[in-house]
């Protein structure tokens, strides 16, 4: 699966830097949390601007972050891949679909997970 999930990431890396192979529009088959307006860039200090949060994603595929691989609810049966990017203290949380010859962007938003270390458990 190392190969295949490598040929993934080339591949998802060319279609978001293509204008014209990326798309993230909501529908009822294809629902999506695309919204890198509300998500600072932390260069800038400015939200993203969708053509922004594009080449971001692919700088971080080209960086070698690590991606994980889901089962996606619609369409069922659909293949998603997931990177969780560490922003300060927050995680941005990216969700990919391949398409025909495109990449859907399915999630761009603030993650629900933290960065902060669990807590140790003591056993007494």
């Amino acid at each position: 699966m190392g190969d295949e999930l490598e040929e993934i990431r080339h591949q998802l890396v060319v279609l978001c830097q293509r204008k014209g192979a990326r798309k993230s529009e909501w529908s009822i088959n294809c629902p999506t949390e695309w919204q890198p307006t509300t998500v600072i860039e932390p260069q800038t200090g400015l939200p993203f601007t969708d053509a922004g949060a594009w080449e971001f994603v692919a700088e971080k595929l080209r960086d070698g972050l690590e991606l994980e691989t889901v089962q996606l609810e619609r369409p069922p049966g659909s293949i998603g891949y997931v990177l969780k990017i560490p922003l300060g203290d927050r995680k941005l949380y990216v969700k990919l679909q391949l398409g025909a010859g495109k990449v859907v962007g399915r999630s761009f938003h603030y993650s629900t997970e933290t960065n902060r270390p669990s807590k140790e458990i003591k056993n007494e």
